[in-house]
């Protein structure tokens, strides 16, 4: 497999991992509700997905995909910027959004309903960490190493046969 195809896997592989798993916190393990800032880091990862796919579609057209895997890369690397922010957030150490969230709509009454029905999540609260580091934390870790292995990957020459 060459350095590229690799790229193009693992371009493809985080967001869908990290998106599964933020999922799965949210409606399988934990019950946990995504901040404002959760969902901004889970939008980088939406827009990272058909770059990844539109990369491996190309095979070895259009440069092998390249320029689609370095734009799934960016989209991971912003999740993992975001994710660096909302982690310096809940340390207390960066300044940020403390909204809760998702946008409501409709009526006045049916506005109020949803504000009472849905929990109010602050950015600026852990709701579950790893040794000492939150999913916001993880998730620039992962991301940011990620979008820089899927640079330096898709560089790469190909060994000669």
């Amino acid at each position: 497999m060459t350095p590229l195809a690799k790229a193009r896997g693992l371009a493809l592989i985080v967001p869908l991992a990290l998106l599964g798993g933020a999922y799965g916190f949210q409606y399988v393990w934990s019950n946990l509700y995504p901040c404002e800032m959760c969902w901004w880091q889970r939008y980088a990862h939406f827009a990272a997905l058909p770059f990844a796919i539109l990369s491996l579609l190309a095979g070895s057209r259009l440069g092998g995909g390249r320029v689609l895997v370095w734009l799934a890369a960016l989209a991971i690397f912003v999740s993992g910027a975001i994710g660096f922010w909302h982690a310096g957030i809940e340390l207390k150490l960066l300044p940020g959004a403390t909204e809760c969230s998702a946008a409501l709509a409709g009526t006045a009454e049916e506005m109020l309903k949803q504000t009472f029905d849905r929990p109010l999540i602050r950015c600026d609260d852990v709701q579950w960490s790893w040794l000492g580091i939150s999913m916001a934390g993880w998730n620039a870790i992962v991301s940011i190493l990620s979008a820089v292995a899927i640079l330096w990957l898709s560089l790469r020459k190909p060994k000669a046969a």
